[in-house]
């Protein structure tokens, strides 16, 4: 390692900078680590120069397009030299050798975010960092905090470090991030405070393995307790316990090791790293090496006195079986090592539940099983009380809804949609207004909405009389059916490939868009790199094409591209497609979905997925302008996922019941009784007569 101390991997007056600081993790990450002990200096995401992110109470974090530009705006001395990188997997190699190429002299460590990285990716990265002199973590690292110096890079602390990280003796080295949270908590119950935490990630293979970090918690002046937490999978541990052996220092070690549970079952531990392949790499053999190395059976709480020679004898440390284990027998250690607590335990570590609710189980337990709720502190209990009166929590997601309905109401007098009176939607005269009250259950929140709906509607009304759902209504009528059941009719004749595939476009849209940082999908200038999603897209999309072909079965096809009319030319477009595309353009309308739709269509023909572009159907341009619609709303949690991916379809089936409604009362007037009938000359049996 490059490093000679914990100090050199974190300390006061580092100057980060962070990649695809943009991105929706990234940037909130970084604001907080800017309130927290304002160490970035800079980030930088591609296409995104000259942006800002903005920090309460504190100067903006400047944005550059390119690395390169990011440490030219920087004087010698004043340039980066930490780097956190939250690129998505398939950038993380790019990105991080042009840090090594242009932070020569200045970059000292990297912390690579990103987990799922290739073994063959994380190899090449640890051979460029070797080369370069600069220390690599990760990958799936959550970062590193230094709490003397009230500093951190990445996510460890979460939202509130100073509340959880109290300066103290011990060091945290654990293969999960989220865990030096909970240990760091922990220890304060036993009067024990953090010198260092480091989260080395558990992807398969881990860039600084756990011996480095270890020998570098043996010679640090301010440790005198090592807590490791430890995953299943890779010998890393094997190899630190051979360092303990041989070194000359000794300080006593407190080792949690999961996943013995999952032995034997098929259940995944999260992480790509713990995975067990070889001899010593499952959880049972890694407790057999701590115990073998400490020389002390496991943390038993009802055996302390014996425990207590053991430990002042060896001074090697001790395992323990359960996390919450982890504080006794850090008591036990500092008592049999002569030392002293940082400080007075500052809580006692006993569950403290906010709520309780036992119902019936209330009457058959133990009177000492039975808890008892605690006062909520602040500020949890104002955002509570909020969320209790926003009516978040106060009923249950199930519940009998026989004679109850949250969408409508009647009190005698007047009829409400969502609390809205019906006469008074009446009096604005818009029927697409209403439906979308109804749908959305809150107002359209832009006019223009309103307008690309009704568009909608009217695109969905029919596409011929050569349609299965304009077929379905003259069928009612030719048999004599009142106009009711010509409806239900038009209703059964659509599904999931004929009006349907709306709702796999909005389940799309939303896997798509999900993790990208999208917040309003009208606004171009912050909307996410398209052509990376569209590309990311198609590289699935024909990996799992080829993988259905080699196997000789079906393979999911894109929703909503391509339609059976519009087909012939090598680019297409659906016509109604067309006129929405051009009332959007001429009243300065963008839609992120829309614009995606066209990009992924033209990446696929570009790739070699597709033989030409197809078009953009009435189907996908429902499910866009409908996502446009519920996307806030989803980002804000007001609506499920069910209800959005629920819209298009059912956008469909009002326009074109409207219009199976229209062929019925056509047949009807024309037609005659039984026409629709297919004569007996027409038909073909291709069985055999049996007698």
């Amino acid at each position: 390692m490059r490093a000679k101390s914990l100090d050199d991997i974190l300390k006061k007056g580092d100057r980060i900078a962070v990649s695809n600081i943009t991105g929706r993790e990234a940037s909130k990450v970084s604001v907080l680590s800017q309130r927290y002990c304002g160490n970035i200096v800079a980030g930088w995401a591609l296409g995104k120069a000259g942006q800002t992110i903005q920090v309460p109470g504190a100067d903006p974090i400047p944005v550059f397009g390119q690395f390169e530009d990011l440490m030219a705006a920087f004087k010698d001395g004043k340039k980066p030299n930490k780097i956190i990188v939250y690129s998505p997997p398939e950038a993380v190699y790019g990105d991080v050798k042009e840090v090594l190429e242009h932070g020569t002299g200045s970059i000292e460590t990297i912390f690579v975010i990103t987990e799922h990285v290739s073994v063959e990716v994380t190899a090449k990265l640890r051979a460029l960092a070797l080369e370069a002199d600069v220390d690599i973590i990760g990958c799936n690292t959550l970062g590193a905090i230094n709490a003397h110096a009230h500093v951190r890079a990445g996510a460890v602390g979460g939202d509130a470090p100073e509340e959880t990280f109290k300066a103290g003796s011990v060091c945290i080295l654990s293969n999960s991030g989220n865990m030096v949270n909970t240990i760091a908590d922990y220890l304060k119950c036993a009067g024990l405070g953090v010198s260092h935490g480091i989260s080395t990630g558990k992807d398969r293979l881990i860039l600084t393995p756990l011996k480095d970090l270890l020998l570098l918690a043996l010679e640090d002046s301010r440790t005198r307790i090592i807590v490791l937490y430890v995953e299943p999978g890779g010998a890393y541990e094997q190899e630190a316990l051979e360092l303990l052996r041989a070194h000359a220092v000794v300080k006593p070690v407190i080792a949690y090791v999961s996943g013995q549970f999952a032995e034997g079952r098929a259940v995944s531990l999260g992480h790509a790293g713990a995975v067990v392949e070889g001899a010593g790499t499952s959880a049972s053999a890694k407790m057999r090496l701590f115990d073998d190395y400490f020389q002390t059976p496991v943390y038993d709480p009802a055996q302390p006195k014996e425990l207590m020679e053991l430990l002042g004898k060896s001074r090697r440390g001790i395992r323990v079986n359960t996390l919450h284990d982890i504080v006794p027998a850090a008591t036990a250690i500092v008592e049999a090592c002569g030392m002293e607590t940082d400080f007075s335990p500052l809580q006692e570590i006993a569950l403290r539940p906010w709520f309780v609710s036992l119902g019936a189980l209330e009457r058959k337990l133990p009177r000492d099983m039975i808890l008892h709720p605690v006062p909520v502190p602040e500020p949890y209990a104002s955002l509570v009380e909020r969320y209790v009166k926003s009516g978040l929590g106060r009923v249950t997601a199930r519940q009998s809804m026989r004679n109850t309905s949250h969408a409508s109401s009647n009190d005698g007098s007047t009829p409400r949609i969502y609390g809205y009176s019906v006469m008074n939607l009446m009096k604005k005269g818009s029927f697409a207004e209403a439906v979308l009250l109804y749908w959305l259950g809150q107002p359209p929140g832009r006019d223009f909405e309103v307008q690309l709906f009704e568009m909608v509607l009217i695109a969905s009304l029919t596409n011929g009389p050569g349609t299965i759902s304009a077929q379905a209504p003259k069928l009612s009528a030719s048999a004599g059916n009142p106009p009711n059941a010509a409806m239900i009719a038009t209703l059964a004749a659509i599904g999931h490939v004929h009006g349907g595939n709306g709702r796999d476009a909005a389940l799309m849209l939303i896997e798509t868009f999900a993790k990208s940082g999208l917040v309003d999908p009208y606004d171009k200038a912050n909307a996410p790199d398209l052509d990376r999603l569209a590309q990311a897209f198609v590289k699935s999309f024909k990996e799992k094409k080829n993988l259905a072909k080699e196997a000789g079965v079906d393979y999911a096809k894109v929703p909503c591209l391509g339609h059976p009319v519009f087909n012939a030319e090598p680019v297409n477009f659906d016509p109604r497609e067309r006129v929405i595309a051009a009332y959007m353009e001429e009243h300065g309308i963008y839609n992120v979905f829309l614009d995606y739709y066209h990009r992924l269509t033209r990446t696929l023909a570009e790739s070699g997925a597709t033989n030409k572009v197809h078009a953009v159907n009435v189907d996908a341009v429902l499910a866009c302008v409908l996502m446009g619609m519920a996307w806030p709303l989803l980002v804000e949690k007001r609506i499920t996922v069910e209800r959005a991916a629920d819209l298009p379809f059912l956008a469909f089936a009002l326009g074109r019941s409207a219009g199976g409604a229209g062929e019925y009362l056509d047949h009807r007037e024309s037609g005659t009784d039984m026409d629709m009938r297919i004569p007996v000359s027409e038909c073909r049996y291709l069985g055999r007569v049996q007698d």
